[in-house]
């Protein structure tokens, strides 16, 4: 009895890893991704590859530039560097507000409201503070 139950755990044991992994990969290919609604495509096609990503907007390419710098250093260099694109490019001044804001919001999650906080800094018209204050 016990070399027939060896027999077939050892089967199973071969067999079943087998099966579990065939049929997760039907599963997965099955899937319409991304609302294809034409079969299933799992390779990119050359026509993709040519299609011109968005470019974005100067404020959001500054913002995630000034929220990377505030991850690395610390808030009180960002606001520094945003401060410093704003005197050097006059059109970034009405997205200023904004920026600030969201650099606050960012500082208290890494720092904490009372260590954001102490970073603050009359830039923008203390939208930092702000910032700071309704993520809190």
């Amino acid at each position: 009895m016990t070399h027939t139950a060896r027999r077939i755990g050892r089967s199973l044991a071969l067999v079943l890893p087998v099966v579990l992994v065939l049929s997760g990969t039907l599963a997965v290919s099955a899937v319409p991704w991304a609302g294809q609604d034409t079969g299933t495509q799992l390779t990119a096609s050359s026509s993709d590859v040519s299609v011109r990503a968005k470019s974005r907007a100067p404020q959001d390419v500054l913002r995630d530039q000034l929220l990377a710098e505030l991850q690395e250093k610390d808030p009180g260099t960002a606001l520094t560097h945003l401060q410093r694109e704003v005197e050097n490019r006059p059109s970034l001044a009405k997205h200023c507000m904004s920026i600030a804001r969201s650099l606050g919001r960012a500082a208290v999650e890494q720092y904490g409201p009372s260590r954001a906080q102490s970073f603050s800094r009359p830039v923008c018209d203390t939208s930092y503070a702000t910032g700071v204050m309704r993520a809190s």
